[in-house]
């Protein structure tokens, strides 16, 4: 076992020792407070729900406003893609990173209208990339294996990769973020989504693999059988395969480090918006991990793959919008970030009852 490989799990069982239960006191004293503001009960409907689980989430009511926000955009690579599971060439996913750090993506763009950061996170890109302000290296490995031929990664570089996830997130939040958001980007990720939530949910490929960047229905049809041959070859669903093993069998880079994201902010008590499939496929493995983390999630959006609505079932999550988004990067969750901000700005405006003069009802 290497020193690397070590200190990754090391990191990661620390992690894990620090992901605590929701503050119960905190979500009950949110909910009393919220029936006690002028609106009917129950009026703001699931804002509601997302302001008691942020007391819930940071033991503290109100909640205090989740800002700054701080999306990670993790980029890496695919061996799957040799399979011809996609339209687009591979040196998109590095070629998308540098228009990542120039601002030019959509991500960019929602970011900036939210007056959220953009940090790229080099965990698995097949090209070797620049230093650049913006960027964090935490590559493990130049892609993945071809996950239909057997282990897309090793056990040890699956524990690297989520390590990352947890050092990103811890310095983001060390640097000021009390929100984080969960980006990503890599060609060909998509199937590697669909295998990894075929085999935590048990849903047969064909009902959970979409078209991704908008494959034909003849790419479609091969992209399902690719799936189900990595889920025959690698031997999952199994019983015996902790999340781990079904991480490095059939996942991606950005998928274990957006894991790890999610940890480390369970870890700090910090809420997680997650977005599309690929996210939601992560969360599956956080879930894995350690259950617990998923208190600290919030859904941003439902994505059109069929995958995110299996996943988000299985998850138990309630997407906070559904614009019909495939895109990824993390804009789905950017877009959900305001109704965020304004289900905690209730908690701390809105007057209540006895200190407005406002009558309650009988």
């Amino acid at each position: 076992m290497t020193t690397e490989h070590t200190d990754a799990a090391a990191l990661l069982e620390r992690t894990i020792a620090a992901i605590g239960p929701l503050d119960e006191a905190a979500a009950q004293a949110a909910r009393d407070h919220q029936d006690r503001l002028t609106k009917p009960r129950g009026a703001l409907g699931v804002l509601e729900d997302v302001a008691i689980r942020l007391a819930a989430i940071t033991g503290s009511c109100p909640p205090p406003m989740p800002v700054p926000a701080a999306v990670a955009v993790f980029a890496a690579d695919h061996g799957v893609h040799a399979q011809g599971v996609s339209p687009w060439p591979q040196e998109v996913t590095a070629q998308m990173v540098a228009n990542f750090l120039a601002g030019g993506a959509v991500v960019n763009a929602f970011a900036a209208q939210v007056g959220a950061s953009v940090t790229v996170v080099d965990v698995g890109v097949a090209a070797d990339l620049a230093p650049a302000s913006g960027l964090i290296d935490h590559k493990v490995a130049r892609g993945t294996a071809d996950l239909s031929q057997g282990p897309a990664m090793t056990r040890g570089q699956a524990e690297a990769a989520v390590a990352a996830g947890v050092s990103v997130a811890a310095g983001l939040i060390g640097d000021g973020a009390r929100c984080l958001i969960a980006g990503d980007m890599g060609i060909a990720n998509t199937t590697a989504s669909a295998a990894l939530i075929c085999a935590f949910t048990g849903r047969d490929p064909a009902r959970v693999t979409g078209r991704g960047t908008g494959v034909d229905d003849a790419t479609l049809r091969h992209k399902i059988e690719v799936v189900r041959r990595g889920l025959a070859v690698n031997e999952l669903p199994s019983e015996r395969a902790t999340a781990l093993d079904v991480l490095a069998r059939v996942g991606g880079f950005e998928h274990a480090a957006i894991a790890g994201f999610i940890l480390g902010g369970a870890a700090a008590r910090v809420p997680v918006i997650l977005d599309g499939v690929i996210a939601g496929a992560a969360a599956l493995v956080a879930a894995g991990i350690a259950p617990g983390a998923m208190d600290y999630c919030l859904a941003g959006h439902r994505s059109v793959e069929p995958g995110h609505l299996a996943t988000l079932e299985h998850l138990g999550l309630r997407p906070l919008v559904d614009l019909e988004l495939r895109l990824g990067e993390g804009t789905g969750a950017v877009l959900a970030y305001p109704l965020v901000c304004a289900a905690a700005r209730v908690m701390h405006d809105v007057a209540t009852f006895d200190a407005a003069g406002v009558s309650d009802k009988e």
